[in-house]
Protein backbone atom coordinates (compact mmCIF):
# COMPACT_ATOMS: atom_id res chain seq x y z
CA UNK A 1 0.00 0.00 0.00
CA UNK A 2 1.00 3.98 -0.38
CA UNK A 3 3.57 4.89 1.90
CA UNK A 4 3.34 8.61 3.27
CA UNK A 5 6.48 11.00 3.84
CA UNK A 6 5.16 13.17 6.48
CA UNK A 7 7.15 16.48 7.00
CA UNK A 8 9.65 15.77 9.78
CA UNK A 9 10.08 17.28 13.34
CA UNK A 10 14.08 18.33 13.06
CA UNK A 11 14.17 20.01 16.38
CA UNK A 12 12.30 20.66 19.62
CA UNK A 13 10.86 24.04 18.69
CA UNK A 14 9.90 23.06 15.52
CA UNK A 15 6.25 23.43 14.27
CA UNK A 16 6.60 23.63 10.81
CA UNK A 17 9.01 23.76 7.87
CA UNK A 18 9.66 25.11 4.39
CA UNK A 19 10.45 22.37 1.46
CA UNK A 20 14.00 23.95 0.04
CA UNK A 21 14.01 21.71 -2.63
CA UNK A 22 13.64 18.00 -3.79
CA UNK A 23 16.35 15.66 -4.53
CA UNK A 24 14.51 12.73 -5.38
CA UNK A 25 12.31 13.47 -8.44
CA UNK A 26 8.60 11.24 -9.31
CA UNK A 27 9.55 8.29 -10.57
CA UNK A 28 12.97 7.34 -8.91
CA UNK A 29 13.70 5.04 -6.49
CA UNK A 30 14.47 5.55 -3.38
CA UNK A 31 16.44 3.52 -0.79
CA UNK A 32 16.66 3.61 3.03
CA UNK A 33 19.18 6.24 4.38
CA UNK A 34 19.35 8.00 1.00
CA UNK A 35 18.66 11.80 1.08
CA UNK A 36 15.14 12.59 -0.92
CA UNK A 37 14.71 16.60 0.12
CA UNK A 38 16.30 19.53 1.73
CA UNK A 39 13.76 20.97 4.68
CA UNK A 40 14.44 24.40 5.98
CA UNK A 41 13.46 24.37 9.78
CA UNK A 42 13.64 27.21 12.04
CA UNK A 43 17.41 26.93 12.54
CA UNK A 44 18.96 25.46 9.37
CA UNK A 45 18.81 23.87 6.21
CA UNK A 46 18.88 20.44 6.52
CA UNK A 47 18.49 17.07 4.66
CA UNK A 48 15.83 14.69 5.23
CA UNK A 49 16.96 11.01 4.54
CA UNK A 50 14.16 8.04 3.69
CA UNK A 51 13.17 5.27 5.50
CA UNK A 52 11.05 3.32 3.75
CA UNK A 53 12.06 1.37 0.09
CA UNK A 54 9.84 2.09 -2.55
CA UNK A 55 9.30 4.50 -5.28
CA UNK A 56 8.84 8.25 -5.05
CA UNK A 57 5.06 8.21 -7.01
CA UNK A 58 3.65 11.66 -6.35
CA UNK A 59 5.20 14.95 -4.96
CA UNK A 60 2.39 16.21 -2.71
CA UNK A 61 4.09 19.66 -1.60
CA UNK A 62 5.90 21.28 -4.61
CA UNK A 63 9.80 22.52 -3.68
CA UNK A 64 9.56 26.42 -2.78
CA UNK A 65 6.43 25.90 -0.25
CA UNK A 66 6.78 27.33 3.01
CA UNK A 67 5.01 27.11 6.34
CA UNK A 68 4.28 23.32 5.68
CA UNK A 69 3.54 22.09 9.22
CA UNK A 70 4.95 19.30 10.99
CA UNK A 71 3.83 15.52 10.25
CA UNK A 72 1.68 16.98 7.25
CA UNK A 73 2.31 14.23 4.53
CA UNK A 74 4.78 15.80 1.62
CA UNK A 75 5.33 12.69 -0.87
CA UNK A 76 3.23 9.19 -1.69
CA UNK A 77 6.19 6.73 -2.09
CA UNK A 78 4.98 3.11 -3.37
CA UNK A 79 6.59 -0.26 -2.57
CA UNK A 80 8.12 -2.73 -5.20
CA UNK A 81 5.78 -4.14 -7.63
CA UNK A 82 2.82 -1.31 -6.80
CA UNK A 83 1.25 0.60 -9.88
CA UNK A 84 0.46 3.85 -9.82
CA UNK A 85 -3.12 3.06 -10.12
CA UNK A 86 -3.69 2.37 -6.83
CA UNK A 87 -3.01 5.85 -6.09
CA UNK A 88 -6.65 6.29 -8.18
CA UNK A 89 -8.26 5.29 -4.39
CA UNK A 90 -5.60 6.86 -2.19
CA UNK A 91 -6.61 10.05 -0.01
CA UNK A 92 -4.13 11.82 1.69
CA UNK A 93 -5.82 13.76 4.32
CA UNK A 94 -5.15 17.34 5.11
CA UNK A 95 -2.90 17.89 1.97
CA UNK A 96 -1.86 21.90 2.58
CA UNK A 97 -1.94 22.40 -2.16
CA UNK A 98 -0.24 26.31 -1.74
CA UNK A 99 0.65 28.38 -4.91
CA UNK A 100 4.11 29.14 -5.55
CA UNK A 101 5.20 32.61 -5.67
CA UNK A 102 5.19 32.87 -9.38
CA UNK A 103 1.36 31.69 -9.63
CA UNK A 104 0.37 33.94 -6.79
CA UNK A 105 2.14 36.94 -8.58
CA UNK A 106 0.53 35.96 -11.93
CA UNK A 107 -3.18 35.84 -10.15
CA UNK A 108 -2.35 39.53 -8.86
CA UNK A 109 -1.03 40.76 -12.29
CA UNK A 110 -4.31 39.12 -13.61
CA UNK A 111 -6.44 41.25 -11.34
CA UNK A 112 -4.69 43.94 -12.18
CA UNK A 113 -5.09 43.33 -15.60
CA UNK A 114 -8.78 43.14 -15.22
CA UNK A 115 -9.09 45.96 -13.51
CA UNK A 116 -7.45 48.20 -15.52
CA UNK A 117 -9.69 46.96 -18.44
CA UNK A 118 -12.69 47.79 -16.82
CA UNK A 119 -11.54 51.51 -15.82
CA UNK A 120 -10.56 51.84 -19.54
CA UNK A 121 -13.86 50.59 -21.14
CA UNK A 122 -15.45 52.79 -18.35
CA UNK A 123 -13.86 56.18 -19.29
CA UNK A 124 -14.30 55.65 -23.01
CA UNK A 125 -17.83 55.71 -22.55
CA UNK A 126 -17.66 58.93 -21.06
CA UNK A 127 -17.28 62.30 -22.68
CA UNK A 128 -13.66 63.40 -23.41
CA UNK A 129 -12.43 67.07 -22.28
CA UNK A 130 -9.42 68.98 -23.37
CA UNK A 131 -9.29 70.72 -19.87
CA UNK A 132 -7.10 68.18 -18.41
CA UNK A 133 -5.51 65.04 -18.97
CA UNK A 134 -4.67 61.67 -16.48
CA UNK A 135 -1.27 60.08 -17.19
CA UNK A 136 -0.40 57.33 -15.10
CA UNK A 137 3.09 57.51 -13.56
CA UNK A 138 4.25 54.46 -10.68
CA UNK A 139 1.20 53.40 -8.74
CA UNK A 140 -0.74 56.19 -8.61
CA UNK A 141 -2.94 58.58 -11.58
CA UNK A 142 -1.60 61.89 -11.33
CA UNK A 143 -3.16 65.37 -12.94
CA UNK A 144 -1.28 66.42 -15.62
CA UNK A 145 -1.50 70.21 -15.92
CA UNK A 146 0.83 72.90 -17.55
CA UNK A 147 3.08 73.89 -13.95
CA UNK A 148 5.63 76.83 -13.86
CA UNK A 149 8.66 75.80 -11.80
CA UNK A 150 11.32 78.73 -12.20
CA UNK A 151 9.79 79.59 -15.06
CA UNK A 152 10.26 76.55 -16.61
CA UNK A 153 6.60 74.54 -17.79
CA UNK A 154 6.91 71.10 -16.75
CA UNK A 155 4.43 68.67 -15.87
CA UNK A 156 4.07 67.43 -11.80
CA UNK A 157 5.92 64.11 -12.74
CA UNK A 158 8.49 65.84 -14.10
CA UNK A 159 9.22 68.48 -11.52
CA UNK A 160 8.95 65.33 -8.57
CA UNK A 161 11.65 63.54 -10.38
CA UNK A 162 13.35 66.54 -10.26
CA UNK A 163 13.10 67.77 -7.17
CA UNK A 164 14.05 64.52 -5.53
CA UNK A 165 17.50 64.56 -7.37
CA UNK A 166 18.31 68.15 -6.97
CA UNK A 167 17.95 69.13 -10.85
CA UNK A 168 17.28 72.62 -12.07
CA UNK A 169 14.41 72.33 -14.61
CA UNK A 170 15.75 75.30 -16.41
CA UNK A 171 18.87 72.79 -17.53
CA UNK A 172 16.25 70.97 -19.10
CA UNK A 173 14.81 71.11 -23.12
CA UNK A 174 10.90 70.50 -22.71
CA UNK A 175 10.26 68.42 -25.82
CA UNK A 176 5.82 68.60 -24.90
CA UNK A 177 3.44 71.28 -26.02
CA UNK A 178 5.18 74.37 -25.94
CA UNK A 179 8.37 73.19 -24.89
CA UNK A 180 6.80 71.67 -21.77
CA UNK A 181 9.32 69.62 -19.91
CA UNK A 182 7.98 65.96 -19.51
CA UNK A 183 8.98 62.46 -16.94
CA UNK A 184 11.04 61.55 -20.13
CA UNK A 185 12.79 64.57 -20.93
CA UNK A 186 14.18 64.89 -17.37
CA UNK A 187 14.91 61.17 -17.07
CA UNK A 188 17.17 61.31 -20.71
CA UNK A 189 19.02 64.68 -18.75
CA UNK A 190 19.84 62.05 -15.55
CA UNK A 191 21.25 59.77 -17.91
CA UNK A 192 23.85 61.52 -19.38
CA UNK A 193 27.49 61.32 -18.59
CA UNK A 194 27.50 65.50 -18.05
CA UNK A 195 25.01 65.15 -15.56
CA UNK A 196 27.23 63.02 -12.94
CA UNK A 197 27.26 65.35 -10.53
CA UNK A 198 23.51 65.14 -10.53
CA UNK A 199 21.88 63.07 -7.67
CA UNK A 200 19.93 59.91 -8.93
CA UNK A 201 16.81 58.01 -7.36
CA UNK A 202 16.02 54.63 -8.20
CA UNK A 203 12.15 54.83 -8.85
CA UNK A 204 11.75 51.83 -6.92
CA UNK A 205 12.31 53.01 -3.15
CA UNK A 206 12.85 49.68 -1.64
CA UNK A 207 12.59 45.81 -2.25
CA UNK A 208 11.02 43.66 0.06
CA UNK A 209 12.55 40.11 1.22
CA UNK A 210 10.73 37.64 2.47
CA UNK A 211 11.44 36.59 6.21
CA UNK A 212 13.08 33.17 6.35
CA UNK A 213 11.98 30.25 9.37
CA UNK A 214 15.52 31.33 11.04
CA UNK A 215 14.73 34.89 10.39
CA UNK A 216 11.09 34.99 12.05
CA UNK A 217 12.52 32.51 15.52
CA UNK A 218 15.51 35.06 15.63
CA UNK A 219 12.76 38.14 15.92
CA UNK A 220 10.55 36.44 18.13
CA UNK A 221 13.47 35.00 20.78
CA UNK A 222 15.06 38.61 20.64
CA UNK A 223 11.70 40.36 21.23
CA UNK A 224 10.46 38.05 24.56
CA UNK A 225 14.46 37.88 25.34
CA UNK A 226 13.94 41.48 25.75
CA UNK A 227 10.53 41.75 26.90
CA UNK A 228 10.88 39.05 29.85
CA UNK A 229 14.12 39.02 30.78
CA UNK A 230 15.23 41.74 33.12
CA UNK A 231 18.52 43.11 31.63
CA UNK A 232 21.34 44.53 33.34
CA UNK A 233 24.75 45.10 32.24
CA UNK A 234 28.54 45.06 33.41
CA UNK A 235 32.08 46.61 31.58
CA UNK A 236 35.47 45.72 32.37
CA UNK A 237 38.59 46.21 30.82
CA UNK A 238 41.09 43.81 30.38
CA UNK A 239 45.19 43.93 28.98
CA UNK A 240 45.85 41.67 26.28
CA UNK A 241 49.45 42.38 25.37
CA UNK A 242 50.33 38.89 27.05
CA UNK A 243 47.67 37.41 25.62
CA UNK A 244 48.53 38.09 22.13
CA UNK A 245 52.09 37.25 22.44
CA UNK A 246 51.09 33.70 24.12
CA UNK A 247 49.36 33.30 20.65
CA UNK A 248 51.53 34.24 18.41
CA UNK A 249 54.09 31.58 20.11
CA UNK A 250 51.28 29.37 20.24
CA UNK A 251 50.70 29.59 16.57
CA UNK A 252 54.93 29.88 15.98
CA UNK A 253 54.97 26.46 16.99
CA UNK A 254 52.25 24.82 14.74
CA UNK A 255 53.14 22.08 12.49
CA UNK A 256 52.91 22.16 8.63
CA UNK A 257 50.59 20.17 6.02
CA UNK A 258 51.31 18.72 2.85
CA UNK A 259 50.87 22.15 1.51
CA UNK A 260 52.90 24.28 3.83
CA UNK A 261 49.77 25.69 5.70
CA UNK A 262 49.62 26.03 9.65
CA UNK A 263 47.79 22.87 10.48
CA UNK A 264 45.98 25.02 13.26
CA UNK A 265 46.10 28.67 13.75
CA UNK A 266 44.79 29.57 17.76
CA UNK A 267 42.65 33.50 17.38
CA UNK A 268 41.91 35.72 20.39
CA UNK A 269 37.81 34.53 20.54
CA UNK A 270 39.58 30.73 21.17
CA UNK A 271 41.13 32.36 24.03
CA UNK A 272 38.70 33.88 25.10
CA UNK A 273 36.23 30.83 25.30
CA UNK A 274 38.65 28.81 27.18
CA UNK A 275 39.27 31.63 29.76
CA UNK A 276 35.04 32.25 29.77
CA UNK A 277 35.17 28.28 30.49
CA UNK A 278 37.43 28.41 33.09
CA UNK A 279 35.82 31.63 35.00
CA UNK A 280 32.41 29.80 34.45
CA UNK A 281 34.00 27.01 36.56
CA UNK A 282 35.27 29.45 39.06
CA UNK A 283 32.04 30.97 39.42
CA UNK A 284 29.45 28.26 38.84
CA UNK A 285 26.16 30.09 40.03
CA UNK A 286 26.62 32.11 36.32
CA UNK A 287 26.62 29.10 34.70
CA UNK A 288 22.42 28.89 34.98
CA UNK A 289 18.87 29.15 33.98
CA UNK A 290 15.72 30.73 35.33
CA UNK A 291 12.25 28.58 35.72
CA UNK A 292 9.23 29.45 37.57
CA UNK A 293 10.18 26.73 40.36
CA UNK A 294 13.91 26.68 40.36
CA UNK A 295 17.21 27.76 39.32
CA UNK A 296 19.44 25.08 37.25
CA UNK A 297 22.75 25.40 37.68
CA UNK A 298 24.67 23.23 35.07
CA UNK A 299 27.31 20.24 35.96
CA UNK A 300 28.94 21.04 32.64
CA UNK A 301 30.38 23.94 30.93
CA UNK A 302 28.74 24.21 27.24
CA UNK A 303 30.07 27.64 25.66
CA UNK A 304 27.68 29.17 22.31
CA UNK A 305 29.49 31.19 19.94
CA UNK A 306 27.31 33.30 17.99
CA UNK A 307 28.17 33.03 14.15
CA UNK A 308 26.37 35.03 11.38
CA UNK A 309 24.86 33.66 8.82
CA UNK A 310 22.79 35.02 5.61
CA UNK A 311 20.20 34.19 7.75
CA UNK A 312 20.89 36.17 10.97
CA UNK A 313 22.43 34.51 13.53
CA UNK A 314 22.96 30.82 15.05
CA UNK A 315 24.55 29.75 18.02
CA UNK A 316 27.34 26.75 18.17
CA UNK A 317 28.21 25.12 21.26
CA UNK A 318 31.42 24.20 21.87
CA UNK A 319 30.99 21.60 24.63
CA UNK A 320 32.77 21.01 27.57
CA UNK A 321 35.14 24.13 26.77
CA UNK A 322 37.15 23.76 30.46
CA UNK A 323 38.56 20.55 29.46
CA UNK A 324 39.58 21.37 26.07
CA UNK A 325 42.95 22.75 25.19
CA UNK A 326 43.05 26.28 22.79
CA UNK A 327 44.22 24.64 19.77
CA UNK A 328 40.93 22.21 19.96
CA UNK A 329 38.71 24.61 20.69
CA UNK A 330 39.94 26.70 17.53
CA UNK A 331 39.72 23.74 15.26
CA UNK A 332 36.49 22.48 16.51
CA UNK A 333 35.06 26.25 16.33
CA UNK A 334 36.20 26.31 12.73
CA UNK A 335 34.54 23.27 11.73
CA UNK A 336 30.87 24.20 13.72
CA UNK A 337 31.20 27.78 11.85
CA UNK A 338 31.78 26.71 8.42
CA UNK A 339 28.81 23.55 8.97
CA UNK A 340 26.80 26.88 10.22
CA UNK A 341 27.26 29.01 6.94
CA UNK A 342 26.58 26.24 4.84
CA UNK A 343 23.70 25.19 6.48
CA UNK A 344 24.23 21.52 7.54
CA UNK A 345 24.23 21.96 11.54
CA UNK A 346 22.71 19.04 13.18
CA UNK A 347 20.41 19.87 16.26
CA UNK A 348 22.71 18.84 18.57
CA UNK A 349 25.16 21.13 17.35
CA UNK A 350 23.50 24.38 18.31
CA UNK A 351 20.82 23.29 21.02
CA UNK A 352 21.61 24.05 24.46
CA UNK A 353 24.41 25.77 26.03
CA UNK A 354 24.67 27.88 29.51
CA UNK A 355 26.05 30.65 28.56
CA UNK A 356 27.23 32.63 25.06
CA UNK A 357 29.78 35.21 23.67
CA UNK A 358 29.08 37.16 21.11
CA UNK A 359 32.50 38.67 19.57
CA UNK A 360 32.40 41.95 17.16
CA UNK A 361 35.45 42.82 17.50
CA UNK A 362 36.83 41.46 14.08
CA UNK A 363 34.49 44.62 12.63
CA UNK A 364 36.41 47.11 15.06
CA UNK A 365 33.38 47.61 18.02
CA UNK A 366 35.16 48.61 20.68
CA UNK A 367 32.05 47.98 23.15
CA UNK A 368 28.45 46.63 22.54
CA UNK A 369 25.92 45.11 24.75
CA UNK A 370 24.61 41.84 24.12
CA UNK A 371 21.04 40.64 24.27
CA UNK A 372 20.71 37.70 27.03
CA UNK A 373 19.96 34.12 24.82
CA UNK A 374 17.26 32.45 26.61
CA UNK A 375 16.72 30.06 28.29
CA UNK A 376 20.66 30.98 29.16
CA UNK A 377 21.47 33.91 32.17
CA UNK A 378 24.24 35.69 30.30
CA UNK A 379 26.29 36.67 27.44
CA UNK A 380 29.69 38.33 27.00
CA UNK A 381 30.17 40.60 24.45
CA UNK A 382 33.70 41.37 22.98
CA UNK A 383 35.39 44.47 21.27
CA UNK A 384 38.24 44.73 19.31
CA UNK A 385 41.52 45.69 20.89
CA UNK A 386 43.11 48.82 20.49
CA UNK A 387 45.98 50.87 21.79
CA UNK A 388 45.51 52.52 24.73
CA UNK A 389 47.85 55.16 27.30
CA UNK A 390 47.52 54.19 30.33
CA UNK A 391 49.07 55.14 33.66
CA UNK A 392 50.70 52.30 35.81
CA UNK A 393 51.47 51.58 39.15
CA UNK A 394 54.64 54.29 39.00
CA UNK A 395 52.62 57.24 37.85
CA UNK A 396 54.47 56.85 34.41
CA UNK A 397 52.45 56.31 31.20
CA UNK A 398 52.71 53.87 29.14
CA UNK A 399 51.04 52.13 26.08
CA UNK A 400 48.98 49.00 26.00
CA UNK A 401 46.64 46.81 24.20
CA UNK A 402 43.39 46.82 26.10
CA UNK A 403 39.90 45.32 24.86
CA UNK A 404 36.41 46.02 26.66
CA UNK A 405 33.82 43.71 27.15
CA UNK A 406 30.36 43.84 28.58
CA UNK A 407 28.57 41.03 30.29
CA UNK A 408 24.59 41.04 29.87
CA UNK A 409 22.91 39.10 32.99
CA UNK A 410 19.23 38.11 33.80
CA UNK A 411 18.99 39.70 37.04
CA UNK A 412 16.62 36.89 38.35
CA UNK A 413 19.76 34.22 38.34
CA UNK A 414 22.97 36.25 37.92
CA UNK A 415 22.75 39.23 40.94
CA UNK A 416 25.30 42.03 40.87
CA UNK A 417 27.94 40.44 42.80
CA UNK A 418 27.87 37.73 40.61
CA UNK A 419 28.53 39.18 37.08
CA UNK A 420 31.13 41.27 38.85
CA UNK A 421 32.75 38.10 40.43
CA UNK A 422 32.98 36.39 36.89
CA UNK A 423 34.35 39.33 35.32
CA UNK A 424 36.85 39.59 37.45
CA UNK A 425 37.75 36.06 37.00
CA UNK A 426 37.55 36.02 33.15
CA UNK A 427 40.23 39.19 33.34
CA UNK A 428 42.32 37.74 35.46
CA UNK A 429 42.53 34.52 32.91
CA UNK A 430 42.73 37.14 30.43
CA UNK A 431 46.01 38.82 31.52
CA UNK A 432 47.56 35.73 32.43
CA UNK A 433 47.65 33.81 29.87
CA UNK A 434 49.51 31.18 30.85
CA UNK A 435 46.70 30.08 33.28
CA UNK A 436 44.76 29.00 30.50
CA UNK A 437 47.83 26.04 29.36
CA UNK A 438 47.62 24.44 32.01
Amino acid sequence: MPIEILMPALSPTMKEGNLAKWIKKEGEKVSPGEVIAEIETDKATMEVEAVDEGVLSKILINEGTSNVPVNQAIAVLLEEGEDNAVLDDYKVQNVVVANSNDEKEEVKEQEKSNEKKVKTEQSAKKPKTVKKQEVSYSTSTITSTSVVDNNVAASPVAKRIAEQNNLNLGQVKGSGPKGRVVKEDVLEFLSKPGSSNVVTRDTNEYISIPNSNVRNVIANRLLEAKQTIPHFYLTIDCKIDQLLDIRAQINSVSPKDESGKPVYKVSVNDLVIKASALALKQVPAANSSWTDEAVMQYNNIDISVAVSIDEGLITPIIRNADQKSAISISSEMKMLANKARNGTLQPEEFQGGGFSISNLGMYGIKQFNAIVNPPQSAILAVGSGEKRVLVNDQGDFEAANMMTVSLSCDHRVVDGAVGAELLNSFKFYIENPATLLL
